[in-house]
């Protein structure tokens, strides 16, 4: 008899993998990355010093991560024991969905979401189902509207990402309140401190309701991208379920100081966000100036602008010409935005040289 080799769930097959931000070009040059919206300012000095110090190798971390979650109580009013930790957002996304669904249920989600989302639902053999957009964003009416007896969990990133888009607080509280309470709503929350508020009402709603979970990650204002931590707020029954398929000491001993030591240090959190939207503001506008040229941007609440051009071709010889001055930018295609770029927010001068590019490709395709 012939030896037939292990073959995955079918499902498992369908996955697209995740592609993350280039950080070279095409012939192999290392490039400035702008394509994965990590923070240009680095993280902080405490941060830095925390993670340099020698940990004891041989020592499992805190499984619990106890003095972590301790702090962000702390810092966000919130009973430690409803804060779970993880191996950077990603694990807590994929473990809400593994927790509340699976073979024939459906997981709803905006389309130009976080692409992430459709990877947690396929993996665990459920439908990803997108709702259609508005301007971008999230439509709840459309939402809503697609939400079926199989619908089992709904992620919401705001702001959205790739887009940068933002729901208000009374946008949010309807859509949680035109969902089943048997619906898990999961408010992807990454970017949530580029916000003046800091997504302030999200945590809140995820303190009050049982059908709400909240996700932030260190990866994103707090310059930890490479620490790998995220955690995550709702009710108790939502954490027990997450705590227990989390993997044992998901979160590194060295990374739990130098998360802790960051928390500490939000002076740093809020400078980053002055520079963000400061530089944001400016990029914005220079790229105003080129609308003859048919360019456009989202308005955007993150530390990124989705910039669209007149067509595909024209991103991707835009795309070209920013790799040539040397930085990275994110074409995404695969998320039927073809015609547009994702442009994470770098220094002044980053972002000065990034619009000499654009601007010299659409003066080279007028000639």
């Amino acid at each position: 008899m012939k030896s037939r080799a292990p073959q995955p769930k079918p499902y498992i097959l369908d996955i697209a993998p995740y592609v993350p931000g280039v950080a070279k070009a095409a012939d192999g040059r290392a490039l400035v990355k702008l394509s994965a919206n990590e923070n240009p300012l680095g993280c902080s000095d405490a941060a830095a010093t925390a993670l340099a110090k020698p940990h004891d190798a041989a020592r499992y971390p805190d499984p619990d991560s106890i003095a972590l979650r301790t702090a962000l109580g702390e810092l966000h009013g919130i009973d430690p024991a409803q804060i779970v930790c993880g191996t950077g957002s990603d694990e807590l996304l994929n473990l809400a969905a593994q927790a509340f669904a699976g073979v024939g249920d459906e997981v709803l989600m905006p389309r130009y979401s976080f692409s992430v989302y459709p990877i947690a639902a396929r993996r665990v053999g459920a439908t990803p189902v997108e709702a259609e957009a508005r301007d971008y964003g999230a439509d709840i009416d459309t939402l809503l509207a697609a939400v079926t007896d199989r619908t089992r969990v709904v992620f919401i990133a705001n702001p959205n990402n790739p887009t940068g888009t933002h729901l208000s607080n009374e946008d949010l509280a309807r859509l949680h309140l035109g969902l089943p309470d048997d619906v898990l709503l999961v408010l992807d929350q990454a970017y949530a401190e580029y916000l003046e508020d800091e997504g302030a009402a999200g945590l809140a709603l995820a303190g009050a309701a049982q059908n709400v979970l909240v996700t932030r990650t260190f990866s994103k204002i707090y310059g930890l991208a490479s620490a790998r931590v995220g955690w995550a707020t709702g009710a108790p029954h939502l954490i027990d379920a997450l705590n227990r398929i989390r993997a044992p000491f998901n979160v590194t001993g060295a990374t739990q100081s130098g998360a802790l030591a960051a928390l500490g240090d939000q002076d740093f959190v809020r400078h980053s966000r002055r520079e963000n939207a400061r530089v944001r503001k400016a990029f914005v506008d220079r790229l105003a100036q080129l609308g003859h040229h048919g360019v456009r941007t989202v308005p955007s609440e993150a530390n990124f602008v989705l910039v669209f051009f007149p067509d595909q071709p024209t991103a991707e010889r835009v795309r070209d010409r920013i790799a040539d001055a040397g930085y990275a930018v994110r074409h995404l295609p695969g998320q039927g935005l073809g015609d547009a770029l994702r442009i994470t927010i770098g220094r002044d001068d980053d972002m000065v040289k990034v619009g000499d590019a654009i601007e010299a490709t659409l003066i080279c395709e007028v000639r």
